[in-house]
């Protein structure tokens, strides 16, 4: 558990970095975690694998095509160098990579969760307000480190049951609470705060407890483990909704 806590530090330090980097005009990559860009490299890699297999189907075919009928002729080589375009530019762009729904983010183990989640709020992220694509940024980090921790959690512990809540009802539920605002309205005052300042301020929250229970995971303190029932219980929905900002 030493080396993770350490690794978990190393993934948080990393994060603070790559966002000083961002603020002094670095370039940001596309995905805001390492087990997200996971998942979309597996994807390119079985799609790259499809692709590879159609073509050398079609170059068998037209080769024992050539044995068969003791060669394929000019007609038979242009109709196989379009099949091979056409497999590619079909393989190329099909099947899409497929982004998680929010009922996705609640089903499956708690492992893969993260990466889950991570894809879920990158596909947010544009709609999202400059303060919160930063945070959105730094949580995606933290849950790096907190999937370090996962790795080796019983998803029938009582942790990964309140971890899944955390990462994958209560934070995404604020974001989808706020892309449901018109755009309009996301920038009007409400009881002295606008929308996208509530956004902020919940996501700073969650950030905070994401990082709490990496820590706390990291020790060993499964029996240990508090997520703040005032972070947990909070209806981060309706702070967005209520006129007067109260949960």
């Amino acid at each position: 558990m030493a080396g993770e806590s350490k690794n978990s530090d190393l993934i948080l330090r990393q994060a603070r970095s790559s966002l000083v980097n961002q603020r002094a005009g670095g370039r940001r990559t596309g995905s805001i975690g390492q087990r997200s860009a996971a998942l979309k490299r597996d994807y390119r890699l079985r799609k790259l694998i499809r692709t590879g297999v159609a073509v050398t189907s079609i170059l068998f075919a037209a080769m024992i095509a050539g044995l068969v009928i003791n060669g394929i002729g000019v007609v038979g080589v242009i109709v196989t160098a379009l099949a091979i375009f056409t497999a590619i530019a079909l393989f190329s762009s099909y099947p899409k990579l497929k982004v998680p729904e929010m009922r996705d983010l609640t089903g499956g183990d708690v492992k893969s969760l993260v990466g889950r989640t991570e894809l879920w709020l990158e596909n947010q992220r544009p709609a999202l307000p400059a303060p919160a694509v930063q945070l959105v940024d730094q949580i995606g980090v933290q849950l790096d480190a907190l999937g370090l921790q996962l790795d080796g959690l019983d998803d029938k512990q009582p942790a990964a049951v309140e971890v899944r809540k955390l990462v994958g009802e209560h934070l995404p539920g604020l974001v989808n609470t706020y892309t449901s605002i018109p755009r309009h309205l996301r920038t009007e005052p409400r009881a002295g705060r606008t929308p996208d300042e509530q956004l902020a301020d919940s996501l700073s929250k969650i950030s905070t407890e994401i990082d709490s229970v990496t820590r706390q995971l990291a020790s060993g303190a499964l029996d240990n483990l508090a997520i703040q029932t005032r972070y947990l219980d909070y209806k981060y929905g309706a702070a967005l909704d209520e006129p007067d900002g109260k949960p």
